[in-house]
């Protein structure tokens, strides 16, 4: 067993990202100290610094929980994702270096030998970091943590892409797959058109699929149901 606080920052994303910590789902920090080896005062500070990056809620009174989903959430998401990444394309183009884009080709090798051997959440991950890189890469400081919050609940929403139940899923994952080598290919040309162009051709995979991605397991019951005065 892995102890200590990094260990701990980094299990909590990683179950978070993959859903095995379901949204709005309540930590326990006794558990936690005693399963990581750590006193209280490093088990907070990793909380309060997950607490930062958007992706645990801490509530007075209440405890810490993982950030939740609703369905809030969802339409500030599906509204202001493209336009995030668009921007952030655009930056990436203009402002990255090699040894970021030596990292993007690493990750995109270990994404490609994820969809080789169907893991599903080595492909979250790799994804997750992908496009993580892409906003080191655009170096902004105001559009960074936008990102950062995006990509959590892209990563939670989108997870059943990463595992496809049909020829047209597995069609569009290795779609989904030819978009991030076309992506390295167009910022290493410095084509930030082309680059903008792939962000709205990738993003439509996830919008197609919205009804699959709508109601992934432990997403609270308002995401499926339509606000009061909006029955259709």
């Amino acid at each position: 067993m892995r102890t200590g606080k990094a260990a701990l920052y980094e299990d909590l994303k990683r179950l978070i990202l993959t859903m095995e910590l379901d949204p709005d789902e309540l930590l326990d920090e006794a558990s936690l100290t005693a399963q990581y080896g750590l006193s209280r005062t490093p088990v907070r500070e990793v909380f309060q610094r997950l607490a930062g990056e958007g992706y645990l809620e801490i509530v007075e009174k209440r405890g810490v929980r993982v950030i939740p989903m609703s369905h809030s959430t969802l339409r500030n998401f599906f509204l202001v994702a493209p336009m995030i990444y668009a921007a952030t394309g655009r930056l990436a183009v203009q402002h990255f270096k090699p040894a970021q884009l030596r990292a993007l080709k690493e990750t995109q090798k270990r994404f490609r030998k994820a969809a080789q051997t169907h893991d599903a959440q080595a492909l979250a991950l790799e994804n997750n970091r992908f496009h993580e890189i892409m906003g080191e890469m655009a170096a902004n400081p105001y559009l960074q943590p936008s990102l950062g919050r995006l990509l959590i609940d892209h990563c939670r929403i989108g997870h059943t892409f990463f595992r496809p139940q049909n020829d047209d899923m597995a069609r569009r994952l290795q779609l989904a797959a030819d978009h991030h080598d076309a992506f390295i290919a167009a910022i290493e040309a410095r084509d930030e058109q082309a680059v903008v162009d792939l962000v709205f051709e990738h993003w439509e995979l996830s919008r197609e699929n919205m009804e699959i991605f709508i109601a992934p397991q432990g997403l609270k019951a308002d995401v499926v149901s339509p606000p009061e005065g909006d029955k259709r």
